[in-house]
């Protein structure tokens, strides 16, 4: 009986001693998986004005009529947000971009902007507690800009340069595009990959 014991003592040890080491495994796979997983930025798209050229000089009325110059040069960034009031994800985004908007408020104006009828957006504006905001009704704005499918963002810096663009679907892509101007690249895609491949040069 007292074999027995000792027998099953031993082989719950070494049960538990080959799940440490499992677990160790798993663990050290995850770290490797996420330094090689890159940070999901705003995906660009190859169109429109190329980071770094000046935006499409626009000067525009809002849904309240007050002026709104688009790509001026000026003390401060201008984040265009082009969204629809059919579109969820862009539903979505509106509390994250009015977060933003109040943390960023030292150097960034956001501006809403898309097309459509008037009478339409003015009731999604006020339904979405956006009305602080210009919100802009231009097709002329989002073809300059070659806005194909939304939500969409382009970030103009303080010299009315396009500083950067892409898709957006997460606060993370909506502040890569931040991110990406702080660094002086395209896209954070664009960093991650340089990196990537300073990396692998013996």
């Amino acid at each position: 009986m007292t074999d027995a014991l000792v027998v099953s003592n031993l082989l719950l040890w070494l049960v538990v001693l080959a799940l440490l080491v499992a677990v160790f495994a798993l663990a050290r796979q995850v770290g490797i998986l996420y330094e090689r997983v890159a940070p999901m930025g705003a995906l660009m798209i190859d169109s429109g004005p190329a980071v770094g050229a000046a935006a499409p000089r626009l000067d525009l009325a809002d849904l309240d009529g007050t002026a709104v110059a688009v790509g001026a040069a000026g003390g401060r960034s201008q984040l265009l947000f082009f969204l629809s009031p059919t579109c969820p994800v862009c539903k979505k985004l509106l509390p994250i971009l009015k977060s933003i908007a109040t943390a960023e408020a030292a150097w960034l104006d956001i501006v809403f902007a898309s097309d459509g009828e008037r009478e339409e957006h003015a009731a999604f504006r006020r339904r979405a507690g956006i009305a602080a905001f210009p919100y802009l009704l231009s097709a002329e704005l989002g073809m300059a800009l070659h806005v194909g499918k939304l939500p969409y963002a382009v970030l103009v810096d303080e010299q009315g340069r396009v500083r950067a663009k892409g898709l957006v679907n997460s606060r993370e892509q909506l502040e890569s595009l931040f991110t990406a101007k702080e660094m002086d690249v395209a896209s954070v895609q664009e960093f991650v990959g340089g990196r990537a491949g300073q990396g692998s040069v013996p």
